[in-house]
């Protein structure tokens, strides 16, 4: 697969060139390259390249911030126009912002309304919220209620405590409530695109303060089906570690009625890059239906002999009263980039609404 890096080629910086003519016709196009592709270039992965970038940008621009600013909103409407869609490639116009616009502060605020439909300023905005928490949070408040969907879902996503590959909010961490008022308000948003995030932030607290999203979710479960897909894609952690008010709220509270018989793997030794397949029958002794949340455990042996657990959903489904439901799976020993396995026994389990039932050993081993 191609890095990512890879995507700022010449191609790209031509066509970003062509755009960049229209508001600044004057560009020493080739000066530009030059100060791109340094010797150090190749040695840059793609935020060290993106950063690069930015730096580079700025000695073109204004050293005037606002009038700098001012280039880069006119910008953004010719590269739609020259048909650009704004990628992750384009987060050096965002990340220009937070290198250089922290003590302008409402103008930097109104850049991004205007930058993120083209292109997400979530980790942007971060170095503001870190700098200028009141302010900052007031006008994320205000989004909430911006007709532009890619405007409220910075305002939700811009302020997750533990945003993936971003500056970290240790004070959110630490105290999230500043929060809650926030996703409250986007709990019923029309676009999946926000409720998401909406979701993906209340995952993070839960990883804090798990008790701040059972509380949460006990409050607004069953107000809206928008409202319940974001509280259930929020809790798939909680499910995961079958915390039973979680459960309960969902639905799969009953354990002492179901039960899982007949649990065969096909067979005890599985190579590596071959599939293990295995089968149960999930027994509903209950004179009613039952919902089930069905998932399966592997016990992965670890360099240091022990056992890491990674738990996989099969899926969830009402079961009929006294039934026998045969289920069949397979779990895949594919070579991953995210995980080094190790030869030897590892285990398989079967989890009925967060209940553990049989564990059986295996063998993994190299291909032959």
């Amino acid at each position: 697969m191609e890095p990512l890096k890879n995507a700022y080629n010449s191609s790209f910086f031509n066509a970003f060139l062509q755009a960049f003519k229209e508001i600044q016709p004057q560009i020493d196009t080739p000066a530009f390259l030059q100060a791109i592709f340094t010797e150090a270039w190749e040695q840059m992965e793609l935020k060290q390249r993106m950063h690069h970038i930015t730096v580079v940008l700025h000695s073109f621009l204004s050293q005037d911030f606002r009038e700098a600013i001012q280039q880069i909103k006119q910008l953004i409407p010719i590269l739609k126009k020259h048909k650009i869609v704004g990628g992750f490639e384009y987060l050096f116009l965002p990340d220009y912002i937070a290198t250089y616009g922290t003590q302008f502060l409402v103008e930097s605020m109104a850049s991004f309304e205007t930058i993120t439909p083209f292109v997400s300023c979530e980790f942007a905005i971060r170095p503001f919220i870190m700098q200028h928490p009141k302010y900052v949070m007031a006008k994320i408040n205000e989004w909430t209620f911006h007709p532009n969907l890619h405007i409220r879902r910075l305002a939700s996503e811009g302020c997750r405590p533990r945003l993936p590959w971003a500056m970290a909010l240790p004070e959110f961490k630490k105290d999230p409530a500043v929060l809650l008022p926030i996703l409250e308000k986007l709990l019923n948003d029309d676009s999946p695109y926000v409720r998401k995030s909406v979701a993906n932030n209340l995952n993070d607290i839960s990883k804090d303060h798990p008790l701040i999203l059972i509380e949460f979710t006990e409050k607004h479960y069953g107000e809206t089906e928008k409202t319940d897909w974001i509280l259930k894609h929020a809790n798939r952690n909680l499910l995961k570690q079958a915390e039973p008010r979680i459960l309960k709220v969902f639905g799969f509270g009953n354990t002492t009625q179901i039960d899982v018989q007949n649990f065969k793997l096909s067979t005890q030794k599985v190579a590596l890059g071959e599939h293990l397949y295995f089968s149960f029958d999930l027994v509903n002794n209950a004179k009613k239906t039952l919902l089930v949340r069905l998932e399966y455990a592997v016990y992965y042996l670890k360099n240091n002999g022990t056992l890491s657990k990674k738990i996989f959903q099969i899926g969830q489904k009402e079961f009929p009263p006294y039934s026998i439901n045969k289920i069949r799976k397979k779990q895949h020993f594919k070579p991953i980039s995210t995980r080094k396995y190790h030869f030897g026994t590892h285990q398989i389990s079967v989890i009925a609404n967060g209940k553990e039932f049989d564990i059986i050993p295996f063998q993994l081993h190299e291909t032959s």
